[in-house]
């Protein structure tokens, strides 16, 4: 029979994280949900589009047409725009919004369509990303073995402070481990948090996050200097593919809950909205059942890592045969006769190459393969490019040493 209205939201996100995590095919889904094959298939396109939010049914209601907009509104929109020629449909909404709230406004799309039809449009500048990981994302079965990081999407405050909530959960027992507003969302931020949280709940395996600053970069093996930390902490960064959200479907269902119960509407001030956010963590980790824990609370399903945190880095090991060298102040390190660059964010790391064919070998830092050196070719194929005129690089500085063979750094 079709599925219950009142729960026809929690059970398609439950087929479309079925058919991530089990595997199983559309004709086992469509018989273990009761809805024909066509409607497995429309909801997992339906996921792949939009996320969770393109699980909600679709309105019936013919769309509003950009032509239809009273002329003061539109002349409202074009004139914000040309004094801020950068804000995109989002953000001349929400600042109209804010400011008039007692007026109706357009739709995101329908001020697109209203900028587009005055020329106020703009080009798009292609962005780069930083590359998702290479290998599979990692199936979380116990706590611990993933936790999932994330910005929750920026939003102001009643008195007009932005607030930039930091989330992080644990994938198999959803236990919401932090959400707070940072004040910004940088590096230093994340490690100041992350630090906290650490020495709460001990590390996890892998860290999972999207392909965004300060998580990840569009450097080599798209490292930061955020998750060059995690590794040398000893966790893994994972990073998802670009667009693809449902990969950490369970932490977007989990943000998903959290703007509707914290933030819609916002608190007065950001000391009210971080009220906010430790009630709802005490809820959601305590109190509420879920349906995926056949009706546990995440606190019943987690429990803190038995790896400790430890304030003292320790270098990076690599399984004997490899090639060592370290990187200096740029990124840069001397193989042979050439200089390869692995990015600042390995700024005085050590990288191990690992020789696979004749004048071919991978790079790594830790468990991340960075790339490729083609000592045939003159240069790298992912990670570094090569010159060989370049000056020596100097010897590495004792400090760094550690009682290492110099000759391999």
């Amino acid at each position: 029979m079709p599925w219950e209205v009142s729960d026809v939201m929690e059970q398609r996100f439950r087929l479309v994280e079925r058919y991530r995590d089990s595997g199983e095919g559309i004709s086992e889904l469509a018989r273990r949900f009761q809805v024909s094959r066509k409607t497995v298939y429309k909801w997992l396109q339906r996921y792949e589009l939009g996320g969770v939010e393109g699980l909600r049914d679709h309105s019936r209601r013919p769309m509003v047409q950009a032509a239809r907009t009273p002329g003061e509104i539109e002349a409202w929109i074009t004139d914000l725009r040309r004094t801020h020629p950068s804000w995109g449909p989002r953000k001349l909404r929400a600042w109209l919004a804010r400011k008039h709230p007692e007026q109706r406004w357009p739709a995101e799309s329908t001020m697109g369509l209203i900028l587009e039809r005055h020329g106020l449009n703009g080009r798009r500048v292609k962005r780069r990303h930083a590359t998702p990981s290479a290998q599979p994302l990692q199936h979380a079965q116990e706590a611990n073995d993933v936790w999932s990081i994330d910005f929750k999407g920026w939003f102001v405050c009643g008195d007009g402070q932005r607030c930039d909530p930091l989330t992080v959960s644990d994938a198999a027992s959803r236990y919401l481990l932090c959400c707070r507003a940072v004040a910004e969302p940088n590096t230093a931020a994340v490690e100041q948090e992350l630090t906290r949280v650490f020495r709460r709940y001990g590390l996890p395996q892998r860290m999972r996050s999207d392909n965004g600053s300060p998580f990840a970069s569009t450097g080599v093996g798209g490292l930061s200097r955020l998750s060059v930390w995690w590794i040398r902490l000893g966790i893994v960064p994972e990073r998802i593919a670009p667009g693809e959200p449902q990969q950490n479907g369970r932490h977007e269902r989990m943000h998903r809950t959290l703007k509707a119960e914290t933030a819609a509407p916002p608190a007065e001030n950001l000391e009210a909205q971080q009220r906010r956010f430790a009630e709802f963590i005490e809820v959601y980790n305590q109190q509420r059942p879920h349906q995926a824990l056949d009706g546990d609370t995440p606190a019943d399903r987690y429990e803190p890592s038995p790896r400790e945190f430890s304030e003292k880095l320790v270098e990076v090991a690599y399984p004997a045969g490899m090639e060592l060298r370290r990187a200096d102040d740029g990124g840069k390190f001397r193989w042979k006769q050439a200089r390869c660059r692995v990015g600042e964010a390995l700024a005085h790391q050590i990288v191990g190459i690992e020789p696979i064919d004749d004048g071919v070998s991978r790079v790594w830092f830790g468990p991340v393969l960075l790339g490729l050196l083609d000592e045939r070719q003159g240069h790298t194929h992912t990670a570094v490019k090569e010159h060989s005129h370049w000056p020596p690089l100097a010897s590495p500085k004792t400090a760094h040493d550690d009682g290492e063979d110099r000759r391999k750094l």
